[in-house]
């Protein structure tokens, strides 16, 4: 059945795309590409003079305008980081007028008064619980060596929780890693974070944009229950070969970009983007951070990616790409952890002629494995084998929108590990989802409504899940907006660590596991049948944002996940799951359970930007539950409050100098605290067990009440200093000086249970860096 409707939707864009060339007024429609470098510009705003006919361009530079009465008009392209440009357009019934602009690079800064791309967004678009970040937005943030970085602009953005500098995760908004999906050019990333907090697999110079999706997000993403973050990467130079080639005490990172045919006017291009950057810390602190850790800091990773792009003169394009990411740290005396993500893919772009309905879509296939070795303990492994792919339609219609399309994802887990009992625990899933969607975008005077619509099948479940969306905003005043978001929300994988960790350094995966029990007690002492094991949850996100002057802006937004539904692993286990204790209580024998609970909170934002000036102060204040059948309690990444305090400011004749600074403090997160020790007696043999005369060598744990302790609360002071010299036409140098916790804060990072040793998260660090960009 869900095949039959999936042709449908495709079969419905096919004819949508053939009726719309006949139907309506007369459409403009273009390409808009930055002239250096044959680049798109993306966010740039495109109306007509006189007119409320105006759009931005969307991710491939690309913009249209529908239902236009036919006339002669001039037609007009601006933005902050170009030059003005303008074109004398004929409009006729029936027709569609292509019109492409290269956009020079503006010379001079743009006065406060001038309307900024952000703020052309925020009045014509819901924009709800979402944060774009661009290149330029991440060199704001003090970098860790020098080294700019996409994680370390995530861990200030208002609902992110970060665990720290090692072995460091990201929660978004009462989520865990594995309910916030990360897509790279509309592949799944399982892992896109380093075991060392501060870097990301994701090189920041072939970054094009990411869009942060913290909650109430829209029916064109499914399979996931908290967050979506979406980054585009760059097509590559379509006009000069150029680069970058960085180095600092952390490591080295070099990217190239070029044509393999060059962009000319009215025909098509090839060009390429190739980056690898690759840590040796656990070298060179041997050298240079001694005072840390004579045996150095632990952390080695390398990522490398490439990408070919083929463009027409038309627009469309077709891009091809590979990557190979890796992390191996070594804990002394704690662990080995060690993971591989290794895929590849290709994603399109189609202008049909004749029609106003853009058409894109991706193909990807990946693999993911990650290593776990402990002292005293058995290893743990898990892998997934995925593939996906998507085809999306969009057609402009004046200021409403129309989206629709089906996407698709097959992945294998693999997993093993050991349970509460030390018994061995294996297994292998195949399953496959299926998704279909349709969003419109409604505007109407001061209202802007978002209803969307996705249908979700996940095959190893036989389940079928509708999932009504919805976003809106409303243009009370000039300066004032009101906004507000929500849905229901599903997803099948899980994660397959345990939260009685101090540090979860293990990340692996399972889906949709048999092994839970049949029936849930609720909160109010009800049982409730389990039919499946997919986890739900409903968002409700209300909020508004308000103008205090041109240059000043306050964005503040409360939010409600109603996590109906969640899968853990079973920290109650007592028995194993065999005959021999078929009488035992589910939940106290089964390797995972059924959890319910809620995240809520405020975040506010209030931004402040003004040329070479820049000021982001953002609190966040939420409150994680979970209910596991027996207790409320506060997962480890329940932080009630978190402050980020961000300025940049560049100075000099030039406004050649940058200094940015950043202020981090989060308050205690919770853990289970260690009551007392035992020696333990294994049952593993069922009740013939002789328990009597058993003498183990290993010590038992007796834990106090679950995550009833708080750690000390976290915080540190950043400073990055940075210089940039131009020595050629087209070479300019970055040097780069700072210091990561300037007051060498001992926040605390690891806790041996047995021993009581404290391990801190990184001191004092200063650094250095220099960057050659071409």
């Amino acid at each position: 059945m869900l095949k039959e409707i999936g042709l449908k939707v495709f079969v419905l864009g096919l004819l949508l795309t053939a009726v719309t060339t006949v139907f309506g007024q007369g459409t403009v429609r273009g390409t808009v590409r930055n002239s250096d470098s044959g680049e798109p510009a993306i966010f740039v705003n495109v109306y007509l003079k006189g007119t409320n006919y105006g759009v931005t361009t969307d991710l491939q530079g690309f913009y249209t305008l529908t239902k236009i009465p036919p006339g002669t008009y001039t037609l007009i392209v601006s933005s902050v980081e170009f030059e003005e440009s303008r074109k004398e357009v004929t409009v006729e019934e029936g027709r569609i007028l292509t019109a492409d602009f290269s956009l020079k690079i503006a010379t001079v800064q743009l006065g406060g008064a001038e309307i900024t791309t952000d703020k052309h967004e925020q009045t014509t678009q819901s924009r709800v619980s979402v944060a774009t970040i661009r290149p330029q937005d991440i060199k704001k943030i003090p970098s860790f060596g020098g080294q700019a970085d996409l994680v370390q602009v995530l861990q200030v953005l208002p609902g992110f929780v970060s665990t720290g500098d090692q072995g460091g995760q990201l929660y978004i908004r009462g989520g865990s890693p594995v309910q916030n999906k990360v897509l790279l050019d509309g592949m799944v990333v399982y892992n896109a974070f380093h075991s060392i907090g501060l870097f990301s697999v994701f090189d920041t110079d072939i970054i094009s944009n990411a869009d942060v999706y913290t909650g109430g997000f829209g029916a064109e993403f499914g399979g996931r229950v908290s967050s979506i973050m979406n980054v585009t990467t760059k097509d590559g130079n379509k006009k000069r070969i150029g680069g970058n080639v960085g180095l600092s005490p952390f490591g080295a990172k070099v990217m190239l970009e070029g044509p393999l045919k060059k962009l000319k006017e009215g025909q098509g291009s090839i060009s390429y983007v190739l980056s690898a950057k690759t840590s040796y810390l656990e070298e060179s602190s041997k050298l240079i951070y001694k005072y840390i850790d004579e045996d150095g800091l632990p952390f080695n990773y390398t990522d490398l990616y490439g990408k070919v792009t083929l463009a027409s003169r038309t627009g469309s394009k077709v891009s091809l790409f590979g990557f190979n990411f890796s992390d191996d740290v070594k804990y002394q005396a704690l662990s080995n952890l060690n993971w591989k993500n290794t895929g590849g893919g290709a994603k399109f772009y189609v202008v049909p002629q004749g029609s106003p309905v853009l058409i894109s879509g991706n193909f990807s296939t990946s693999k993911y494995q990650i290593n776990l070795e402990e002292e005293n303990l058995e290893p743990r492994f898990s892998g997934v084998q995925s593939s996906n792919f998507g085809l999306d339609f969009k057609y402009s219609i004046k200021d409403d929108e129309l989206l629709y399309g089906i996407q698709g994802l097959t992945f294998k887990t693999s997993y093993e590990t050991f349970n509460a009992l030390g018994i061995h625990v294996s297994q292998e899933e195949n399953t496959t989802e299926f998704g279909f969607y349709v969003k419109y975008k409604l505007t109407h005077g001061k209202l802007i409504v978002e209803p969307s619509i996705r249908g979700q099948y996940y095959g190893s479940l036989s389940v079928f899940s509708p999932e009504p969306r919805i976003a809106a905003k409303f243009k009370a005043t000039e300066r004032l907006r009101l906004k507000l978001a929500g849905g229901i929300y599903t997803q099948n994988l899980i994660a397959a660590n345990s939260d009685r960790d101090v540090v979860n350094l293990f990340y692996g995966f399972l889906a949709g596991p048999e092994n839970i029990q049949d029936d849930f007690v609720t909160p109010n002492g009800e049982v409730r049948e389990v039919k499946n094991p997919l986890q739900r949850a409903n968002h409700a996100i209300f909020g508004f944002e308000f103008d205090i002057t041109e240059k000043i802006n306050l964005n503040v937004e409360g939010y409600y996940k109603d996590f109906r539904q969640v899968t853990n692993t079973n920290r109650n286990k007592l028995f194993p799951d065999n005959s021999d204790y078929a009488d035992v209580d589910d939940a106290l024998k089964k390797d995972f359970i059924i959890e319910s609970g809620n995240a809520k909170g405020v975040d506010v934002v209030l931004k402040y930007e003004e040329k070479f000036t820049y000021i982001w102060i953002v609190y966040s204040l939420g409150d994680v539950d979970r209910w596991d059948g027996f207790q409320w309690y506060d997962p480890v990444f329940d932080r009630r409050h978190n402050v980020n305090l961000v300025a940049s400011q560049a100075f000099g004749k030039n406004h050649d100098w940058e200094i940015n600074a950043r202020w981090n403090f989060g308050s205690g997160l919770p853990f289970t605290q260690t009551q007392g020790f035992y020696q333990p007696v294994s049952i593993s043999g069922g009740i013939g067990s002789d328990y009597l005369n058993q003498n183990p060598d290993e010590l038992g744990i007796t834990y106090a009440e679950l995550n009833k302790g708080r750690l000390p609360a976290y915080h540190r002071l950043d400073v990055n200093l940075r210089k940039t010299m131009k020595i050629g036409e087209n070479i300019k140098m970055e040097i780069n000086a700072g210091v990561t916790n300037v007051y060498s804060r001992a926040n605390v990072f690891y806790v041996n249970r047995v021993t009581n040793e404290v391990v801190n998260q990184l001191p004092f660090m200063p650094s250095i860096g220099v960057e050659m960009r071409f």
